[in-house]
């Protein structure tokens, strides 16, 4: 079989679960604030994937207005039963402090590309979710178990219940039924059944550089479970040279040809910082059973780069320049999301070009117009052509590298306070926890009050460059300092170890502070890999 290189699905995807259904496999993963929410990818091969569907995609099924950054939509969890799709997902409230936030849901649906329900509330006692469909007809629902009291650590071990499909809630006695090891910080179980036992897979460690796959297992569903003779099946936790860093929160699949694989997420970090710019993404590895009825990973417990699979990876496509007109009829490409409303119509439309209605700040936690892709290379350019009148110093467009509100880079398109078209660079540059722009900005250029502008932006490997052209002119002028992009990243993201879950994104952006809705328009948006000799794990 041929050699593919991890990840399977580059740029921040993390915490996947996998299904098989017939010869379809598909992977959902957490979008946190990012709308719609969850991400679920198809493929025939387990090596090329295609995204099929964003399911939460309304009001009723999602709301994130006010969600902090790295809330929102968190580990969802996809099954099948044989005769529908069940998804299981959070929608984090609140995360930092000593409480946590955490409504649990479930949506159905009998095709993937849905519809999908309206969600059905289980509980709110910890995050990480996940739904069990045991072969005597018993759907068994898990999640962490949080509890506030605890220090340093909230993490209670893992909440098992049964779940009553037809009532729609949960029934009988729960039980926490796995404390996790010494590593600590126990989530996102998953449970499975071979040979008469109950196998129960978590993630330990945290999500940053200790994290791991752990795995035990019992003759009861309820427990006792005894641990791997390993304890942990994949990590990374005692390799700090291995290319693939911060493995854990995994998933099993059974192919088609009977083999074994486990998805999980893993981190690809940059510079002597270890930075991971591209967040949490998906990999895969290959897993065989030994005779005593344990999962062992082939080549672990620490992950393989390339991993042998039924089919060769696409790679033309992946690194084929990537054109949005903004001409379908269809709405928004699905490669751009936007932040946390469910009420898209105030933030953008698609007519003539993409038009930005100028709404809150591009650091606000509600209502900000900022539609973006995942940066899914070490190293691209990323290109516009934006129609904007601004007012004064309070309006402002363009296009941004972004992490979250405290870790950004943006080149706008203003005014001073006269009236005078500019061009400005705002940056937050790691600002936690104030959230402050760097003071002071780079000095602003003055532009012509008519006509458009051509915006621009090159990253390779850690340094980002801005640049500009006006309208008719064919050259592209840079503009301002070479700046570290390599802060766009969970290791910067504005929280302590362990709380920032996403990546970088590049797109663009409007914002009004005068709240007179000043629109933007954008003729294009362009994204083009580049290989970068600095880029030693790309794929």
């Amino acid at each position: 079989m041929p050699l593919v290189r991890n990840p399977i699905l580059p740029g921040f995807n993390a915490d996947p679960s996998v299904v098989r259904v017939g010869n379809d496999y598909y992977i959902a993963t957490s979008t946190f604030e990012w709308y719609p929410g969850v991400q679920i990818h198809h493929s025939k091969d387990l090596a090329n994937w295609e995204l099929v569907v964003r399911p939460l995609n309304r009001e009723s099924q999602l709301d994130m207005r006010g969600n902090p950054d790295s809330c929102g939509v968190w580990a969802p969890c996809l099954t099948h039963d044989g005769s529908k799709f069940w998804l299981v997902y959070t929608d984090v409230k609140r995360k930092d402090g000593s409480f946590k936030d955490t409504p649990n849901f479930i949506v159905t649906a009998d095709r993937i590309e849905g519809p999908w329900s309206d969600p059905i509330y289980i509980n709110s006692s910890g995050f990480d979710p996940s739904l069990f469909h045991d072969d005597d007809g018993k759907k068994w629902f898990m999640n962490m178990l949080q509890d506030h009291r605890r220090r340093p650590r909230a993490f209670a071990g893992i909440r098992l219940q049964q779940f009553d499909a037809e009532a729609g809630k949960l029934i009988g006695p729960c039980k926490t039924i796995f404390h996790g090891t010494e590593l600590d910080l126990v989530e996102g179980p998953h449970l499975y059944k071979r040979n008469g036992w109950y196998y129960l897979l978590t993630a330990e460690g945290g999500t940053a550089y200790e994290h791991a796959c752990t795995l035990a297992r019992s003759r009861n569903i309820w427990g006792p479970y005894e641990l791997h003779p390993q304890k942990h099946i994949l990590t990374s936790k005692d390799a700090p040279l291995s290319p693939l860093q911060r493995a854990g929160h995994g998933d099993l699949v059974e192919a088609v040809d009977g083999k074994t694989y486990l998805v999980h997420l893993a981190g690809r970090p940059t510079t002597q910082a270890r930075r991971c710019v591209l967040g949490r993404e998906t990999a895969i590895q290959e897993a065989y059973w030994r005779d005593d009825d344990w999962l062992y990973i082939k080549n672990g417990p620490v992950p393989s780069l390339d991993v042998e699979l039924p089919a060769k990876r696409n790679e033309a496509s992946y690194w084929a320049e990537q054109r949005y007109a903004f001409d379908n009829i269809d709405g928004l490409h699905k490669d751009f999301q936007w932040l946390r409303t469910p009420q898209p119509g105030r933030i953008y439309s698609i007519e003539g070009g993409l038009q930005l209605i100028g709404r809150e700040s591009i650091g606000s936690w509600f209502e900000q117009a900022l539609v973006a892709r995942r940066q899914t290379h070490f190293s691209y350019d990323a290109e516009t052509m934006v129609s904007f009148n601004p007012d004064d110093e309070r309006n402002f467009a363009g296009l941004t590298a972004y992490y979250c509100r405290y870790n950004f880079f943006y080149l706008t398109v203003t005014a001073d306070a006269r009236g005078q078209r500019e061009l400005l660079i705002l940056s937050s540059e790691a600002s936690w926890p104030d959230g402050n722009l760097k003071l002071p900005l780079a000095d602003p250029i003055q532009i012509p009050n008519e006509g458009k502008v051509r915006l621009a932006l090159s990253i390779r490997g850690r340094e980002l460059q801005f640049r500009y052209a006006l309208e008719g002119e064919t050259n592209l002028t840079n503009i301002g300092p070479v700046y570290d992009a390599s802060i766009l990243s969970d290791e910067c993201g504005g929280h302590q170890a362990h709380g920032s879950f996403t990546g970088a994104f590049v797109g663009l952006a409007a914002s009004d502070l005068n709240g007179t809705e000043k629109v933007a328009s954008f003729d294009y948006f362009l994204y083009t890999p580049v290989r970068h000799g600095s880029d030693r794990y790309d794929i």
